[in-house]
């Protein structure tokens, strides 16, 4: 199983943007994970993951909390899928890609940034990770 986080536009902070890698860089101790920005003009994720389970961050979507998101990464884990995170940029998500998502997840009731959403996204990921392998973090 490999988690991706993709994100939509450039990362023009570049704090948020470290804060995020390093998240993701913790979590691949425990699990494949990788960050990518991609163009939606040339990258599909709904194409490039089609047997993933594609979930995409939306202010509309189901609110989820850190437990939430340790459920889903343990189903998908336990599904043998890899799972993918969208994070929009400024404009949000293209048109028609909450429609092709397995689900849309709503990280807060709060406006983010997409960098600082990002950067929280990559947190819960590490977060769910060390629990489901029982690391101290976080307690």
């Amino acid at each position: 199983m490999t988690v991706h986080l993709l994100f939509i536009g450039r990362p023009r902070d570049k704090h948020a943007n470290a804060l995020a890698a390093e998240y993701i860089k913790r979590a691949g101790r425990f699990l494949a994970c990788r960050m990518a920005e991609i163009d939606p003009r040339r990258y599909d994720p709904f194409e490039r993951h089609a047997g993933a389970w594609r979930v995409a961050l939306d202010p509309a979507g189901e609110a989820v909390d850190s437990a939430g998101i340790q459920r889903l990464i343990e189903r998908v884990r336990l599904e043998a899928r890899d799972l993918v995170l969208v994070v929009g940029g400024h404009d949000g998500l293209p048109e028609g890609w909450r429609a092709r998502a397995d689900q849309l997840l709503s990280l807060t009731p709060l406006t983010l940034p997409h960098e600082l959403a990002r950067a929280v996204a990559a947190e819960q990921i590490y977060r769910a990770l060390a629990a489901i392998n029982r690391h101290p973090y976080g307690r």
